[in-house]
């Protein structure tokens, strides 16, 4: 039986939801590439995962919006290397980073006051450059 691939503590994938196919790889592998199916492409079906919850598979689905089809498949491909298995590897690699990146809860900012050093210092420098620009213009005497 294989391990399924853990994506967090709360989550993880059985090698049986994930589809593979190779087709011929643009990368690396010189007359081998016209040759061999080496290019892997792993499929997840989001939307029908038994092995996540509503909410992460909204989460993902969120996060992941554009590499996620109309019928919810997420897609990853992976031809950085010459041989199928590396590939395949390199692929399920991204594919849990993807998971793990949007399965992360993101916390709202919270609001925090303004320093008084620094709403003063910035009134200072307001006060000086009004100065600077208040001794450019000229001075009328009531003499005239």
């Amino acid at each position: 039986m294989q391990t399924p691939i853990k994506i967090t503590d709360r989550a993880s994938i059985p090698l049986r939801e994930l589809r593979f196919t190779a087709t011929r790889s643009s990368g690396p592998g010189g007359q081998n590439v016209n040759k061999v199916n080496t290019r892997a492409i792993l499929r997840f079906d989001v939307i029908n995962s038994p092995s996540l919850s509503s909410r992460q598979k909204q989460l993902i689905r969120n996060h992941l919006a554009t590499r996620i089809n109309k019928e919810g498949v997420l897609r990853v491909v992976s031809q950085k290397s010459r041989s199928q298995a590396a590939n395949r590897e390199a692929a399920i690699e991204r594919f849990t980073l993807l998971l793990r990146e949007s399965l992360q809860e993101v916390l709202p900012k919270k609001k925090t006051p303004i320093p008084r050093a620094t709403r003063e210092r910035r009134l200072e420098g307001k006060k000086h450059r009004s100065l600077l620009k208040e001794k450019r213009t000229r001075v009328v005497s009531s003499d005239e």
